[in-house]
């Protein structure tokens, strides 16, 4: 036998309580983020020395030093410059944070050292690894974007 509410319906179940545990966010995987800094270190070891190195810093696999010389043909022919480079904790999807740490006079490179490449903001892609990186900073020496200064005075007097 059925016992139904004379008033009406029957009522709904309630709304779940805004209290209840919410599932944790997925967890970070640092450890493959590691193993790939790792591999990319070997082959930027292998690879020879065509004007880019970087290193570790320390213990630290997520914070490296990074050198560039300027390439030949360019104002910067020759001349050593010290990046630094951290790696985000979800690295290949999102690009390093990486600046000058000698001071560069370059239209796409400001008083702080940040520099204005489209690969490290924009168009990064998870396939770029730290030797590109280093490569493009290099080629952007000789080859400012100056429609996109953050250093206006070097821009104009690149043109």
């Amino acid at each position: 036998m059925e016992v139904r509410n004379a008033t009406g319906p029957p009522p709904s179940p309630s709304p779940p309580s805004s209290k209840q545990p919410r599932p944790p966010p997925n967890p970070v995987d640092s450890t493959s983020v590691s193993q790939r800094l790792q591999k990319e270190l070997m082959s930027l070891m292998m690879s020879g020395s065509d004007g880019v190195s970087a290193f570790p810093e320390g213990e630290n696999i997520f914070s490296w030093v990074g050198t560039i010389v300027g390439g030949k043909g360019t104002p910067y022919e020759g001349l050593p410059y010290k990046l630094s480079l951290r790696f985000p904790l979800d690295y290949p999807f999102k690009p390093p944070q990486v600046k000058f740490e000698t001071p560069c006079f370059h239209p796409n490179v400001d008083q702080y050292g940040h520099i204005c490449l489209d690969i490290l903001q924009d168009m990064w892609s998870s396939a770029y690894d730290c030797r590109t990186v280093l490569l493009s900073i290099q080629s952007l020496l000789g080859e400012p974007n100056v429609d996109s200064p953050l250093n206006s005075y070097a821009a104009t007097l690149w043109n």
